[in-house]
């Protein structure tokens, strides 16, 4: 049961073409239309200047794995408008079966999002130093989605298709900005202050690996704890909650 529900939900998502396009086509499509024209286009970082198409490319890359792990809520927020729900409550499907095909789906959308934007900056020359840049970024990049596909979930068990798409599409923005994805936070003040206690600036320091940064110190990880366990929390009691009214 568990590999024919998995197999069948990774078949919904790859032949559901409009939610998987749109899903990944806008931090794509901004890189191409904003990296592309400036690719030899210097950054000043302060300590070094980086190639903007390469700057460009880390921080969409994030951004990009934050809306994909998120849309999963989108694609609830779907079935359960079409009574789809409603029918797997009553197969021998268990919570956790559910719970784990759902994060396997997000997580692979914000894989897929990931290695387009990758494809993308190696069409507009990005050169990483080595390919353990590639390899440690992706990898804390992956791990610093987590709390959005546990807001992904809760959010596809509270809304419904219609109010779903903007509350995601202005939280994925909101988030974007307080994490530093749309522009780089200054060092000091309120900004900073508040971006440091948001998943998303972590997530941003994450891509910041492919370039020289140095992985999340000890903030970090809390932070990032602690949002994955409230968010996994209101992922179950939506879930509950839903469950409980059908």
């Amino acid at each position: 049961m568990n590999t024919t529900y998995l197999k069948y939900e990774l078949l919904r998502l790859f032949r559901n073409k409009r939610a998987f396009f749109f899903s990944l086509a806008f931090p794509l499509a901004l890189y191409l239309l904003i990296a592309a024209p400036n690719r030899n286009e210097a950054v000043d970082l302060g300590a070094f200047s980086l190639k903007f198409s390469v700057y460009y490319m880390v921080s969409m890359a994030g951004y990009g794995a934050m809306i994909a792990a998120i849309s999963g809520g989108g694609r609830i927020a779907a079935e359960r408008a079409t009574g789809w729900n409603r029918q797997l409550r009553i197969t021998p499907l268990t919570a956790g079966t559910y719970f784990r095909t759902k994060v396997l789906t997000s997580y692979v959308m914000a894989a897929c999002s990931i290695a387009l934007l990758y494809a993308a900056g190696l069409s507009c020359g990005v050169q990483l130093e080595s390919i353990s840049r590639w390899l440690g970024m992706t990898g804390l990049l992956l791990v610093g989605v987590l709390p959005f596909v546990a807001l992904g979930i809760a959010v596809g068990h509270l809304l419904t298709p219609d109010s779903i798409g903007p509350v995601v599409g202005g939280g994925a923005a909101l988030f974007g900005l307080l994490g530093g994805q749309w522009f780089p936070l200054p060092e000091t003040g309120v900004m900073r202050q508040i971006g440091e206690l948001v998943p998303s600036f972590w997530l941003t320091q994450a891509s910041r690996v492919g370039i020289g940064g140095g992985g999340w110190p000890l903030k970090g990880w809390l932070v990032f704890a602690v949002w994955s366990v409230a968010l996994t929390l209101l992922a179950s009691w939506a879930y509950r909650r839903d469950t409980g009214r059908a």
